[in-house]
């Protein structure tokens, strides 16, 4: 049975929440969002994912009219049975005070209506921010932002859509909505153990959102995944537009081979191998070996 899952995306008109959608679920690149309307009131969305998950998407609209009137004639219909708050902040504001004012009403909702959601906050358009200043301008607002919150926790990602973080985000948005995580985690390091691999990692077939990672080595770099997400999708939509279908692929460098490649109906994995007396040919065999594996864990869930 699909699980439906109520998914809030709300901020003020021009953050940017339509840019974000339209990029990780209708296969958007970031330059062709300048063409995008505003939203009108309610935009709904539901979104297939991993087969057995829906997220039940509500894009609203963020002018004054559309927001008042979600909390004065709407209170109910919006801010019931709520998973999920997503809350866009421009990090250019011209009126911060005011988009605090909007955050703290929707709070208010959510406490009264769906007190168990989980609160995400989008620091968003951070590109616009000198890189020297946006370690400083982030902290700033989410240091207001906990306080302004509270007593509810929240989570807090600064995006944009120019690079891998608007995916790290998405992707660990998505991460709290999907059932039996920790088993799928559990059987993902057991695979990573069994190919002798440096790191596995799981994408969602269709946003490559990342879904679970295993590794048994530690890396530097913590976004690399959704970097790869990043590349892998641009790569994909090349694909579409010339006509052909992304299966899989072999990346070798000097001092590793990485394999991408179908497991599932819903999911990629990437196997990352550094030991050079590991033959592509076993990887190749472990991985068609796990699909029927994870297939039917996942039929499972």
């Amino acid at each position: 049975m699909k699980k439906k899952e109520k998914v809030l995306l709300m901020g003020k008109s021009g953050s940017g929440k339509t840019s974000m959608r339209s990029i990780i679920f209708s296969n958007y690149i970031a330059r062709d969002t300048r063409r995008l309307g505003a939203t009108i009131d309610v935009e709904h969305s539901n979104v297939k994912f991993l087969g057995n998950l829906v997220l039940n998407l509500w894009d609203c609209g963020g002018q004054e009219a559309f927001m008042e009137n979600y909390f004065a004639s709407q209170r109910d219909r919006i801010f019931k049975n709520v998973e999920v708050l997503i809350y866009v902040f421009d990090v250019e504001s011209r009126d911060w005070e005011k988009d605090l004012h909007y955050y703290q009403s929707c709070l208010e909702a959510i406490l009264a209506n769906s007190k168990e959601a989980r609160i995400f906050c989008l620091i968003h358009k951070m590109d616009l921010v000198p890189e020297s200043q946006r370690d400083q301008i982030f902290e700033q607002r989410i240091t207001e932002l906990q306080k302004r919150s509270e007593p509810l926790n929240i989570q807090a990602f600064r995006t944009s859509i120019w690079d891998e973080t608007l995916y790290a985000a998405w992707s660990k948005i998505v991460h709290c909505l999907i059932p039996n995580i920790r088993v799928l985690e559990s059987h993902l390091s057991n695979f990573c153990r069994i190919c002798d691999a440096d790191e596995v990692v799981l994408f969602e077939r269709t946003t490559f959102l990342v879904i679970a990672t295993a590794a048994t080595i530690p890396h530097q770099d913590h976004h690399r995944f959704e970097k790869i997400s990043n590349i892998i999708k641009q790569f994909n939509l090349g694909c579409s537009r010339s006509q052909t279908r992304f299966k899989s692929m072999e990346i070798r460098g000097s001092s590793f081979t990485a394999f991408i490649d179908v497991l599932t109906n819903n999911t990629y994995a990437m196997i990352v191998m550094s030991d050079p007396n590991i033959q592509s040919a076993a990887t190749l065999l472990n991985i068609a070996a796990a699909k029927k594996h994870f297939e039917k864990l996942e039929a499972s869930r």
